[in-house]
């Protein structure tokens, strides 16, 4: 993770690591969505490309992704003049499509509820003998999104004299979560998740990896909206994890308007989860939190009545 660390220091500035009050206690935001693309995303996507073999860069790369993983890939493809194609639902946001296209991948849509993305990305490396660059179950992508703990880390002891001692996470797939884990390991971690897509939480509670209930359920945090955990994830996790919270579309409203009104920053629906599991009072922070501000990628349709809601 540190050779990770190591490549992305070369290629991007460090995000912002932001005081704000709540309830007395000062947390710490790792503001994410000022990532080039606007989120975390294009950590794994540069680590994970920057290691393939010349032969694997001439026959491309697949990506899953509602969006954010997508124009990471998409970015890192572009720089690097390697072919991108992203398997994308249909209903993912107009921004996160566009943005994807403008970097020049090739996008593939489907249908969330109905066909299974998976499926569809490796029936395309079958075809095209490119690499699979999954949005979380890999090990290049977790060691990438780990690299906002180390930073986070390294910040914190400037800021306050030690590291975290709690990090909450915005959760999909487990792909940030688990990176932070590993790279923050005297760190608790408490995750986020939207209510009907807490497949994380359910999972841990199980034991075992269980998926969504129900695919069609309604949210606005596309971010977060993943079938299921990878086992690679949850091996980490299900040693790691302290506890989480189901956020609801009323939480998440209030973070967004407080990141916009107090730290003047767009944070999308589900880049804003963690901060919404901690302003419910659904997570306690502690005296040397982290709280993920994980993306920001949003339409401005969908930002302008969240934060009005």
């Amino acid at each position: 993770m540190l050779r990770a660390a190591r490549k992305i220091a070369a290629l991007l500035p460090k995000t912002p690591l932001l005081p704000l009050e709540v309830d007395g206690r000062t947390i710490w935001c790792k503001a994410e969505v000022l990532q080039p693309i606007g989120a975390f995303k294009i950590r794994g996507a540069w680590h994970r490309l920057t290691d393939l073999t010349e032969e694997q860069r001439g026959r491309g790369v697949v990506g899953v992704s509602s969006g954010n993983h997508a124009q990471g890939v998409a970015w890192a493809a572009k720089r690097l003049g390697v072919a991108a194609t992203i398997v994308m639902p249909g209903n993912a946001p107009k921004a996160k499509l566009a943005a994807t296209r403008a970097l020049g991948a090739e996008v593939m849509l489907y249908d969330r509820a109905t066909e299974n993305r998976d499926e569809i990305a490796a029936a395309l490396v079958a075809q095209s003998g490119g690499t699979l660059v999954h949005a979380y179950g890999d090990p290049w992508i977790i060691e990438g999104q780990g690299t906002v703990g180390i930073e986070a880390a390294e910040q914190l002891e400037e800021r306050i004299g030690r590291g975290p001692d709690r990090i909450v996470a915005c959760c999909g797939g487990g792909g940030l979560t688990a990176g932070l884990a590993l790279a923050c390991p005297d760190a608790e971690i408490f995750i986020a998740e939207p209510e009907g897509w807490d497949d994380m939480l359910n999972s841990l509670a199980a034991g075992e990896i269980v998926s969504v209930r129900d695919m069609s359920y309604p949210t606005d945090c596309d971010a977060l909206q993943t079938p299921r955990t990878f086992p690679i994830n949850f091996a980490v996790l299900k040693e790691r994890v302290s506890g989480g919270a189901a956020v609801t579309p009323a939480d998440v409203s209030a973070a967004m308007k407080l990141a916009f009104e107090r730290l003047h920053l767009v944070v999308e629906p589900g880049g804003a989860a963690a901060l919404a599991a901690v302003l419910s009072g659904k997570v306690q922070a502690s005296d040397a939190t982290v709280v993920t501000l994980s993306g920001g990628n949003v339409d401005q349709e969908t930002f302008v009545r969240m934060i009005s809601a």
